[in-house]
């Protein structure tokens, strides 16, 4: 039988504490402003290890990552709002409803767009992906991907002049990852 796992509350929101099922309201969880948008931490302490799932909420010309490729795949659902996709250097306009899939060693990244926020759902596999720990910081394995060189990526702020792999370089000009309380009006 799984256990439930306890919920941490902190200044900030709720956090899955442990391993275990949880039910958390995106109202209540703590968030993370990245200084490219805002996400909800919902694996906190919990034990994602095959899934990864994220909530993420961004302005107009905020990029949700930096661009870049992984091993393994990743898909996106813009709930509200209007966004830009830039994949393999091709952008295309996204709005409420439209569904990105990105196969494992798809070039990609998703910027905010139009005149307000959008939201946007992503999920991938996790088997070689990276991740935000739930103090913020970003992990991964060696061999996740790499984070590519593009025009269209660099134009829109959500790009590398250097290819790296290392998300301390590719994030360089952000600052660190701040837990923040929801905002009203951040979800539809």
């Amino acid at each position: 039988m799984v256990l439930e796992a306890e919920l941490e509350q902190t200044e900030h929101g709720l956090f899955a504490g442990g391993p275990g099922w949880f039910v958390l309201n995106m109202c209540e969880v703590r968030w993370w402003y990245r200084g490219h948008g805002f996400e909800a931490g919902l694996s906190g302490k919990g034990d994602f290890p095959q899934v990864g799932i994220g909530l993420t909420v961004l302005g107009p010309g905020e990029p949700m990552s930096m661009y870049h490729w992984e091993t393994d795949q990743e898909d996106f659902l813009v709930l509200s709002g209007e966004a830009l996709a830039i994949i393999e250097g091709e952008e295309q306009p996204l709005r409420q409803w439209d569904f990105v899939h990105c196969p494992a060693g798809t070039n990609h990244v998703i910027v905010g767009a139009g005149d307000g926020p959008c939201v946007v759902f992503a999920t991938g596999a996790r088997e070689n992906h990276t991740f935000i720990t739930s103090d913020g910081n970003m992990e991964g394995k060696d061999d996740w991907g790499a984070y590519t060189v593009d025009e269209a990526a660099l134009r829109h702020g959500a790009g590398v002049e250097d290819e790296t792999t290392q998300a301390e370089v590719a994030y360089a000009g952000f600052p660190d990852p701040e837990p923040t309380r929801y905002r009203e009006g951040w979800l539809p």
